[in-house]
This record gives C-alpha cells, structure tokens and sequence, in this order.
C-alpha cells in the first residue's frame, strides 16, 4: 500500500485541488493507497472542507504544533510499506509521484525532490541563502542533496522505525535518515509558487533548522559517548587558557606587568570553562549509563543475520 501524508495550516483555498490531483495520480498507478490529510490547528475550515471528500483519512491536531509533528502524526497513523510526503500549498506537483516511485524501486530507502527551478527571480533574497543553506546541511550530514527543504519526498516505512519526530527534523528528515544508514537520491521536480496566502518560511527558519540539524548531528554522533563531545570542547578551552597563559609570560618577560593586561582574566575564564565542560561529559556519562543499565534495548541495530 501507498500511503500519502500532507499536512495542512489554513489551506482550505487548496484543498479540493490538490485532493482531485492526488486521487487521479494514484489511481493511474494501479496499487493499493490512502490519502491522509492532517489539519495542523487550523483557524480556518481546513478540517470542515476534509470532511467533505471522500477516499481520505482526515486527523486535526488540537493545536498549530509545526509541519514536523504533522507529519509525524500523519506518518504513524499510516498503514502502507511506501511513505508519500508533499506540501499542502500546492507547490509541489502529485504528478511527480510516480516518477519518485520508479526511483524507489531502485534499491534507495528515500527518494527526495529537487526543485530546480525555485526562486529562479529571487536571485540574492532567497536563491542563494538556499544554496548556502543546503550545502551546510550537506556538508554536517554528508548526505549531499541540492533541495533539503522540498517535501515532495518517498520513503520505505522501515526508515521511520527509531525516529522521533521534532523541532524543524521535517526540513532535514532525508538527511538524518541518511545519517542513520539509509540510502537517499533525489531526482528534479516541478514546482509552481503557492496560489493562496503567502509562505509561512522567512529566512529566520533557516537558523531554526541549523540548530536542529546541530542537534541531531551530536544526538547520532556522541549520544552513546557524550565525555568525547565534552572532552574535546573543555581541553580545547583548557588549551586556549595554556596559550593566553604563556602570552601573559612573554610579556611578562618584556616587561609588561600580567597587572596590565585583560591576560590573567582570560586564563581563569578559559581554564574554569574547560573544567566545566569536562565534569558535563562525566555527568552526562553517568545519566547515559544508568539509563542504559534501565533498559532493556541493546545500544546497537543490527542490519543482518545470516544463519548458515
């Protein structure tokens, strides 16, 4: 079965629309699907023009909770082996599926769009903020993708089996699978600008998903090893201190009294800040293995057996 999520927040405008696109793509694709729409709090009458259609499952969150935690939602409920995401704005185009799918049967885990063509007359205020932001995505994850933040995306179900949706992970869900072993290609879209309302994404999101995105690279990095992460940043200012100490001396030796300069100052700050860091990483060692000692899940995954 296929199922398809999109999250909508006051997009009732489109979504008859997008409901009769997606309906005639899947039927001409000839496998069993489902069409799930979550209504993400909505102030409008999303919900109410949902209930309308037929052939759809139709959840409404309480409250505006984020496209992450809609999609989330929408996932978990679902029933197919194969995971469809788009947007709810009518940006991406429900005729890309098939093409997504093809790929997919390709032997990848997540097959993601790529929106070649956006913000083509937006040149310095959007085009190249994105080209700057993916490429930091790309480089911190090492999952290289020109568009991480196009929804338009298919995943096989098993690829969702650890995750927990949160913060901006929607923007970067390709690239945390793909840290986590998965296997990820992209292949070029369509994409048409929003017909109703305006984008609900500023630039300010772009620092709202790099701080996620530093999030999960320490959580899949060093969560079994928190003291390496800590370590490495106490004796790194613990060095600086060693450094700004023996810059004191020299001037010291030339004459200048440690009295007139800011030097001493930075020694302490630096040394107490190394120490600090290094007794968080002993802390944080000491919670990571009592939970460990708690649980009954094994701290690794293992792909495959074999039974020869």
């Amino acid at each position: 079965m296929i199922s398809v999520v999109v999250p909508f927040f006051n997009e009732k405008e489109v979504i008859r629309e997008l409901h009769s696109r997606l309906f005639s793509v899947l039927t001409k694709i000839g496998e069993p699907f489902e069409i799930i729409f979550v209504d993400d709090g909505s102030k409008d009458d999303t919900f109410g023009e949902i209930k309308e259609l037929s052939h759809v499952k139709g959840l409404q969150l309480k409250k505006n909770m984020g496209q992450t935690a809609a999609f989330g939602c929408g996932i978990m409920q679902s029933k197919g082996e194969i995971i469809v995401t788009l947007d709810g704005d009518l940006e991406n185009f429900p005729e890309d599926i098939p093409e997504l799918l093809k790929k997919l049967q390709q032997g990848y885990d997540v097959v993601a769009g790529w929106r070649k063509e956006r913000w083509a007359n937006k040149i310095f205020t959007r085009r190249i903020p994105s080209i700057a932001a993916n490429n930091l995505i790309s480089k911190i994850s090492g999952i290289r993708l020109h568009d991480h933040g196009c929804n338009l995306r298919v995943y096989r179900r098993e690829v969702f089996d650890t995750v927990h949706f949160s913060g901006e992970m929607h923007r970067m869900l390709a690239a945390y699978l793909g840290m986590q072993g998965a296997r990820v290609t992209e292949i070029p879209v369509s994409y048409a600008p929003r017909k109703f309302g305006k984008s609900k994404y500023g630039l300010g999101r772009m620092f709202k998903v790099i701080l996620d995105l530093i999030a999960i690279h320490f959580f899949l990095k060093y969560n079994t090893r928190p003291m390496h992460f800590f370590g490495y940043v106490g004796f790194f200012s613990m060095g600086l201190g060693f450094l700004t100490f023996l810059w004191a001396l020299g001037l010291k030796l030339t004459g200048v009294h440690f009295n007139q300069t800011p030097l001493p100052v930075l020694v302490a700050i630096f040394v107490i800040v190394g120490v600090q860091f290094v007794l968080m990483g002993l802390l944080a060692e000491l919670v990571l293995r009592t939970w460990q000692e708690q649980k009954s899940d094994p701290s690794y995954k293992i792909k495959e057996t074999y039974n020869g």
